[in-house]
């Protein structure tokens, strides 16, 4: 499958799809900050014959699709934020705003959803309603949970809720959705070491954070080996360490930071615990002050049964030669679409992006514009076998 070879996707409508994407691309903006995507989004929805809210969650836009017929009201959702990380892609089309790219596709996850709504604005014989959420701060910021808060089903009650993330190595054409877990939960924790600094020289007069940091770190990632069970899927990153001015003087505090990620609640208490406990452990043993401030930010992402069942049956009887993927491995990478699926039945799939695209989150990375026409045809054909 390529951009040019699908039934919904002529060659014209492709080029039509890339240049916008390039476009969202070189102009990217993060957490509640997407304003210039969100005005392109309302202008579009609106050209379709859509009726347009926005505001929701500060830059949230909610396009409703009614049908001639009464039926059933179902979301799809794309998110729209960029990641302050420096681009390297080398694309011509690459991001005006240093600091700033489109690291994980939010701006194919944009266009695809954009693309299926012009179509479907065009289509005739289907019952019900659409509600397409272009949601704001997905990236760490939690702003699914926003819309959640300020009554997004409440506005716009739907039965079923669907979301597409496209996916480096797997080959374009491909679609994995499975019922249950696909993706883990996201905690962040902030340590303080607070010791008693001096000269580098006479160590016995001072507390030094230092080694406290350094046994902490290390046992910190004996947590997921020996307190969980090794069937279940966990992970705690420390990522960030701050402490000391230069070489000769050992300071007074340092403080870590990090994540942690896990596939259910309960694994998600013990770590959270066990945490908690080894700062315990080792203040005590170190002598030093230690304070955490452990934050639970996004739940795992659990697919109900039916709308991934509905999905599946949709996609694998349409006229696309899709490869649909039902069983594999749980993601480790956490989604705030959770807030969304924890309030209506949800599936969150996943679409192949191809090779040579580098890996999410890095520089390198570049959404695949051979994946357009999959994400917007598997949008259109879900709901054409849910409104029919």
């Amino acid at each position: 499958m390529n951009g040019a070879s699908n039934t919904l996707i002529s060659s014209g409508v492709y080029k039509e799809l890339v240049a916008l994407r390039h476009d969202i691309h070189a102009h990217p903006e993060l957490a509640y900050k997407e304003n210039r995507t969100a005005e392109i989004i309302a202008k579009k929805l609106i050209s379709f014959g859509l009726v347009v809210h926005t505001g929701i969650a500060e830059t949230g836009i909610v396009g409703v699709l009614d049908f001639e017929q009464e039926g059933p009201s179902v979301g799809f959702r794309a998110d729209m934020d960029a990641l302050p990380i420096t681009e390297e892609t080398g694309a011509t089309y690459t991001s005006k705003h240093t600091g700033i790219m489109h690291a994980c596709g939010h701006d194919g996850h944009t266009t695809m959803l954009l693309g299926a709504a012009e179509i479907l604005s065009r289509t005739k014989g289907l019952k019900g309603r659409l509600i397409f959420i272009f949601q704001p701060a997905e990236e760490n910021e939690g702003g699914a949970k926003k819309m959640v808060q300020e009554g997004l089903f409440d506005r716009f009650p739907v039965e079923k809720i669907y979301a597409i993330h496209n996916m480096p190595n797997i080959p374009i054409g491909t679609i994995m959705a499975k019922a249950g877990h696909v993706s883990a939960s996201f905690d962040i924790f902030n340590i303080v070491v607070e010791g008693q600094g001096g000269h580098g020289a006479m160590p016995e007069t001072t507390r030094d954070p230092i080694p406290a940091v350094s046994a902490l770190i290390l046992s910190l990632n004996t947590i997921v080996s020996r307190n969980i069970c090794p069937i279940d899927s966990a992970v705690i990153t420390v990522g960030q360490i701050e402490g000391g001015q230069t070489f000769n003087v050992i300071p007074d505090n340092v403080t870590i930071s990090g994540s942690c990620r896990s596939h259910s609640a309960e694994v998600q208490k013990i770590i959270k615990q066990r945490i908690l406990d080894v700062c315990a452990g080792i203040g005590m043993a170190y002598d030093v002050k230690i304070s955490c401030s452990y934050e639970e930010r996004y739940p795992p992402v659990c697919n109900d049964e039916k709308a991934t069942l509905a999905l599946q049956q949709a996609l694998s009887t349409s006229e696309e030669n899709y490869k649909i993927i039902q069983n594999f491995t749980p993601l480790m990478g956490s989604e705030d679409f959770a807030f969304m699926s924890n309030e209506v039945p949800g599936c969150y799939f996943i679409i192949g992006n191809g090779h040579n695209c580098g890996p999410l989150h890095s520089p390198t990375y570049n959404f695949n514009d051979e994946a357009l026409p999959v994400g917007v045809s598997s949008w259109v054909h879900l709901a054409k076998a849910l409104l029919k």
